[in-house]
């Protein structure tokens, strides 16, 4: 194929494309509708499963969970088709991300609506240098490999328990996924699958808090 050939069959595949992205935005947003909002300042656990409270660098935080589900529970929500939730959680301490060692790793973090998982993916908050690296898959789903801290909010705070006394050991991410739901009440909830079988502590090796929790219903239509 000559070069005149190639690029007027590339310019069509292109036109092609563009014309199907925009006939898949034609969709309208009508409604959109905070139905659920806590960052624990209030010390409201109304409606939590497996809810407890403590402070960490100063701020309340619901946690601190390893292999724990935890879950809130909303009731009377308004007419919607999509449910847009934001979770803000804290990694504490030794996450390890990707390794499939069976003693180490992977360290998985997940949440879900009533009963369908949502979103699986790994933290490390491990240093990474040039010849070792403990790679995670957020913010992509798992298996991915990026960097420790890819696209974290805030990194520099202190661990928790095992490195308590070394900054950059919790790590605070948001995570927002939109999801299609329709009835009027919904569980959410979230959970860890944490490895350490070399560690005398598990929970004090690897844990995660929550800091927050916002739910909107959407209508698009």
């Amino acid at each position: 194929m000559g070069f005149n050939s190639w690029q007027r069959g590339r310019t069509a595949l292109v036109l092609i494309i563009s014309l199907f992205a925009l006939s898949s935005c034609s969709d309208t947003l009508e409604s959109e509708r905070v139905v659920y909002s806590n960052d624990f300042s209030t010390l409201d656990l109304a409606g939590f499963e497996n809810g407890k409270l403590f402070v960490f660098q100063n701020d309340t935080v619901a946690g601190f969970y390893h292999n724990e589900e935890i879950a809130v529970n909303l009731d009377d929500l308004p007419s919607h088709n999509l449910l847009k939730i934001t979770i803000d959680i804290l990694i504490h301490d030794s996450w390890d991300g990707n390794p499939d060692d069976g003693i180490g790793g992977p360290d998985y973090w997940f949440f879900g609506i009533d009963n369908e998982e949502i979103f699986r993916t790994t933290f490390s908050n491990s240093p990474c240098e040039s010849t070792y690296c403990l790679y995670q898959s957020y913010p992509d789903s798992y298996f991915r490999q990026n960097r420790p801290k890819t696209d974290a909010v805030k990194s520099n705070m202190p661990g928790l328990c095992l490195f308590g006394a070394f900054e950059n050991y919790t790590t605070r991410y948001s995570i927002s996924k939109i999801v299609e739901h329709q009835n009027s009440n919904v569980r959410i909830y979230m959970n860890s699958d944490l490895l350490a079988t070399n560690s005398p502590d598990p929970v004090c090796d690897e844990s995660w808090s929550l800091a927050g929790i916002t739910v909107e219903a959407l209508i698009l239509k």
